[in-house]
């Protein structure tokens, strides 16, 4: 027994050291990573960064001072926000109210429709709904340059080309992402639920609505989420849909800041962008953790 502790005492400190040698190369892994993410991470904040300090500037020290922070005769203060918001002959909360009404309810028709179609499709199984689906996820790889100008006529030829109209629009180009992750949360649901529904009276659609809506919660968060940062943002389909002289967007405003000759204020320019940012960042920043979620639960199940 002496000699066996003896053996255990001898191979003790060879362990000891691979251990200590193991957790110093996972502690510089850890580091490195962490080196290279921080790098990545200051990489994509810049752009924001310099939006920021340029929307305090004057108009000639955007031009000749771009990555300098605002003192002196660079400052402009908040008047780069008041001429952004009157400058033109298009009223800048207009453009807001058409973005909020485009985005809310393109968001609500994605959300409700598709949710509805992948609970179908993910339960009816059969070839009409496989090719469905499979549809749905080939239309994501599908360039928007290659539809555009087909649609953009169409859109005309259906009356389409209004702020109340368009979310049809929108409603197609976002399906297959929405239809995707739906599809792979509902596979996760245990179907004896629904069965149970049934047994009690439910048809299909109060099925829907009293048991499985409320399940598809967290699914349909991180989809809201991501069509509303979507369509928010969106500039190239409603400057192709909408009658820019009647209806403009944010980024369509922000593109028609102009004055005579085409000259651009840029203090305006940047002011007008920051202030179309903040609701999207804030946005997404309380919610990001349901985005995770989301996504995870409609990765459950293919």
């Amino acid at each position: 027994m002496k000699l066996k502790k003896g053996s255990d005492a001898a191979v003790n400190p060879h362990e000891d050291m691979l251990k200590g040698s193991k957790l110093s190369n996972e502690k510089k892994q850890r580091k490195a990573l962490t080196i290279v993410l921080a790098v990545i991470c200051i990489v994509y904040v810049f752009p924001v960064l310099a939006v920021v300090v340029n929307s305090f500037k004057t108009n000639t020290a955007v031009k000749t001072n771009t990555f300098e922070l605002p003192f002196g005769e660079m400052w402009a203060g908040f008047d780069n926000f008041i001429k952004g918001m009157t400058f033109g002959n298009y009223p800048f909360i207009e453009s807001v109210k058409n973005s909020l009404i485009i985005t809310l309810i393109s968001t609500a028709l994605i959300v409700i429709c598709t949710s509805m179609a992948a609970w179908y499709v993910a339960r009816v199984n059969s070839l009409f709904c496989k090719v469905i689906y499979y549809l749905c996820v080939f239309s994501m790889v599908v360039p928007f340059q290659m539809v555009m100008f087909t649609l953009s006529k169409t859109a005309d030829n259906l009356n389409l080309n209004t702020p109340w109209t368009i979310p049809i629009i929108y409603l197609g180009f976002g399906a297959g992402l929405a239809i995707f992750m739906f599809v792979g949360f509902v596979k996760s649901i245990p179907i004896e639920i629904e069965e149970a529904a049934a047994i009690d009276g439910c048809g299909p659609i109060r099925t829907y609505f009293m048991i499985v809506f409320p399940m598809l919660r967290p699914t349909m968060i991180s989809v809201a989420i991501l069509e509303i940062m979507w369509i928010w943002n969106d500039y190239l389909l409603p400057y192709l849909v909408l009658d820019i002289n009647e209806y403009r967007t944010i980024p369509i405003h922000i593109q028609y800041l102009k004055g005579s000759y085409g000259t651009v204020d840029l203090g305006a320019t940047m002011a007008i962008i920051l202030m179309s940012i903040i609701p999207v960042i804030v946005f997404y920043l309380i919610c990001q953790k349901y985005i995770i979620k989301g996504v995870a639960a409609g990765a459950v199940k293919g």
